[in-house]
């Protein structure tokens, strides 16, 4: 299969695409997403076989338009309707339990709720649109990897694999959207993202849980990442703690006789007498830089197989810097520097 890359005007052809049951990603403010026909089981069986995605993994149901959730969902509470309102479009995913047999087990992982997502993205709603379904929207990777944020990070990965690429540039947010569990009596944060758990409360005026980020092997996750590992390069990443002596990193650079990775802030960058076996690239100066360039940095790493290591600045998980630390973590199988 040729992966055709399209830009914003050939939205027709990938409309078409994903209406014959075809694979199509798609750019979001997050990260891409690879698209398919929701409501069509063979469709989005091979969005699992191109992604290499475990079944049990469930996707998120992408739309253009409230009423398409309101198709297949229960009636919508009234602190539903208020976050819809103040975050859609927008970087919110919402679970919510479904009408008997709405959509397909294939979809849900055998679950009686789905996550359903409406992106601020222009191009993928005029998409969804065109194509007249909602649209499966997974991240466009090989499952595991860093997660894509320009559309040469899904050709890397799944070229050859999917009939289309939407190009729309670098995405603006860099880490994937909150998952907001509404289908439960207190509201649940599955995944944290750009839409904060201050935020929320801030909208729905109760209390929002924020601790149930994994579940065991043996159950069925809601969202994604929760259960599997997650946006990990080939090089092992260590997390530096923010109470951790990043001369220390240093050092122990200095006294391994290989190539390693570090990314980190401006003003550590500078501060620090780095060894010439150090590749120190930034992730700017604040969380909101760092969330915006952990993927595309990962991968950078990831495309040069000399890098085993891989050291990356920790910070306190408060506002955008938790889904940040969540993705980190994920990325480092939970490994700080201090482990060494």
């Amino acid at each position: 299969m040729k992966t055709l890359l399209l830009t914003g005007s050939q939205l027709a052809t990938a409309a078409k695409l994903i209406q014959q049951g075809e694979l199509v990603a798609f750019p979001t403010e997050t990260v891409y997403g690879l698209g398919a026909d929701a409501t069509n089981v063979a469709a989005v069986k091979k969005v699992y076989q191109a992604k290499g995605r475990p079944s049990d993994n469930p996707l998120i149901v992408t739309v253009s338009k409230v009423s398409m959730v309101e198709k297949y969902v229960q009636p919508l509470s009234t602190d539903a309707k208020k976050l819809i309102d103040q975050f859609w479009p927008g970087s919110l995913t919402m679970i919510f339990k479904l009408k008997p047999n709405a959509l397909s087990k294939t979809v849900t992982g055998g679950l009686t709720t789905a996550a359903f997502r409406f992106p601020n993205n222009q191009l993928t709603l005029d998409l969804i649109t065109q194509a007249g379904v909602p649209i499966v929207g997974p991240s466009a990777n090989t499952s595991g990897k860093p997660s894509p944020t320009t559309a040469q990070h899904v050709y890397h990965d799944l070229n050859g694999k999917i009939a289309a690429i939407v190009d729309d540039g670098p995405t603006t947010v860099g880490v994937e959207s909150t998952v907001l569990d509404m289908s439960v009596d207190t509201p649940s944060i599955l995944r944290p993202g750009a839409v904060t758990k201050e935020d929320i409360e801030a909208v729905i005026h109760r209390p929002v849980v924020d601790e149930l980020h994994h579940v065991g092997m043996s159950q069925t996750p809601k969202a994604p990442g929760m259960k599997y590992k997650h946006y990990a390069p080939d090089a092992q990443v260590y997390i530096v703690d923010p109470d951790d002596d990043w001369q220390a990193v240093a050092n122990w650079i200095a006294a391994h006789d290989q190539p390693v990775g570090v990314m980190a802030f401006d003003d550590v960058i500078k501060t620090i007498n780095w060894p010439q076996n150090a590749d120190v690239i930034s992730i700017g100066t604040d969380a909101k830089t760092a969330a915006h360039d952990l993927f595309a940095e990962l991968r950078d790493f990831d495309n040069h197989k000399q890098y085993k290591v891989v050291f990356a600045q920790g910070l306190k998980p408060t506002g955008i810097a938790e889904a940040y630390m969540n993705r980190l973590n994920k990325s480092a199988g939970q490994m700080h520097f201090k482990q060494l």
